[in-house]
């Protein structure tokens, strides 16, 4: 970013008054919010030859994978980001804008007093039961397994792991990531744990995998090279006159707001993140370590450097404590239960219903996305957009 706040060759400018809004009509698309969604339709639509202007409420671009640097370490500021995917052209494009690491993903839990594995492989089974092939891994897990119909995500979770890898692992942080007894929500939020019987740490199971060198931030500079963007700007203080720029608005915020909460608010789960700058080189050893039980109020310590391998005396880490989404914190992860998947689909055939407006993203579907999947969609929208057009 530049001294000014501005963001490497993004063009920057204030709202035109009613007076001057003539002489900037001729946007294509109005792009409201300047996360993964917003980006790739406008870098997607501008090299097609339309022009785009983003808004973004924030003062920076890049929305929650936005990265800053502290002490020579780049921050996740709104938490870890690991890029994966299996699609070679959503690979191939974020490729456009920067060159990967090889990172992998290789979170611990720590539980009690012991440091477990995750995901749940043959490596955390040893630490849990001391078992030393798949078939004994496999016997111990089916012995304590739920066997009716689950009715919460507890009997869920039973079913698919069993009590011990439930009660170590799964029981305490749910509770600490949604606020709820697991008892009191429903099943589906767990459609699967997966269990791998193999000796592999690698969270994923994509075929591409890493982190942007330089951060995230770098990449959307980048990508938006070109592109007319205007931060701290509040769609909703303007929307008449804003909306009335451009052809299309591409609108990624939440559902429920651009509609005035008309059938009433979609819940969320929100984050707080605590950072420390320690006088210390390496306070973990590990990108990610989960913690599980109630001794501690949050759910993980990142620890950044570790993600691009940075070298230095100092290091960065980062709590992250779950929280109500209120007031003005940020929603994080759609509460999925029957009441807010009700109202979501009523604002949904709104959005269906409504003309010249886009909706795209996490907060605009009520889904939690990874990033690969949200710069597919935008991909895809872009790609039915211009087909409409030639048509």
């Amino acid at each position: 970013m530049t001294d000014d706040g501005s963001a490497g060759g993004l063009r920057m400018a204030a709202i035109p008054s009613t007076a001057s809004r003539q002489e900037v009509l001729g946007y294509d698309y109005l792009i409201v919010g300047c996360g993964l969604f917003g980006a790739t339709f406008a870098r997607l639509a501008t090299d097609a030859g339309k022009r785009c202007l983003i808004l973004d409420r924030r003062p920076h671009i890049g929305g929650n994978c936005y990265t800053e640097n502290l002490a020579g370490i780049n921050v996740h500021r709104y938490g870890a980001h690991i890029f994966h995917t299996s699609n070679k052209a959503v690979w191939s494009f974020v490729h456009r804008f920067a060159e990967f690491n090889n990172y992998v993903n290789s979170p611990k839990a720590i539980s009690g007093d012991r440091l477990y594995s995750l995901p749940f492989n043959m490596n955390t089974f040893y630490e849990l039961w001391r078992t030393r092939t798949p078939s004994e891994a496999r016997q111990k897990i089916e012995s304590q397994r739920f066997l009716g119909e689950p009715a919460n995500l507890e009997e869920q979770a039973l079913s698919l792991v069993g009590q011990d890898i439930y009660d170590t692992l799964i029981r305490d942080y749910t509770r600490k990531q949604w606020g709820k007894n697991p008892r009191e929500l429903p099943a589906f939020i767990i459609k699967r744990l997966p269990l791998r019987f193999t000796y592999n740490n690698n969270y994923f199971t994509d075929r591409y995998q890493g982190i942007p060198i330089g951060g995230y931030t770098a990449l959307f500079e980048a990508m938006l090279e070109g592109i007319e963007v205007r931060l701290n700007v509040d769609f909703f203080d303007n929307r008449s006159q804003l909306s009335g720029l451009a052809g299309k608005v591409v609108y990624t915020g939440c559902i429920d707001q651009y509609f005035d909460y008309s059938f009433g608010r979609l819940e969320y789960r929100s984050l707080d993140f605590h950072n420390e700058v320690l006088d210390i080189e390496n306070f973990q050893g590990n990108a990610v370590i989960n913690y599980c039980d109630t001794s501690e109020p949050f759910t993980r310590i990142i620890e950044h450097k570790h993600f691009e391998g940075s070298s230095s005396d100092v290091t960065v880490i980062t709590r992250e404590y779950p929280k109500a989404c209120t007031g003005e914190a940020i929603p994080y992860y759609p509460v999925n239960d029957l009441r807010n998947q009700a109202i979501y689909r009523q604002y949904q055939a709104r959005a269906q219903a409504t003309e010249n407006v886009i909706f795209g993203g996490r907060l605009s579907e009520y889904k939690y996305m990874d990033m690969h999947v949200v710069i597919e969609s935008a991909m895809n929208r872009i790609r039915s957009e211009l087909r409409q057009a030639s048509a």
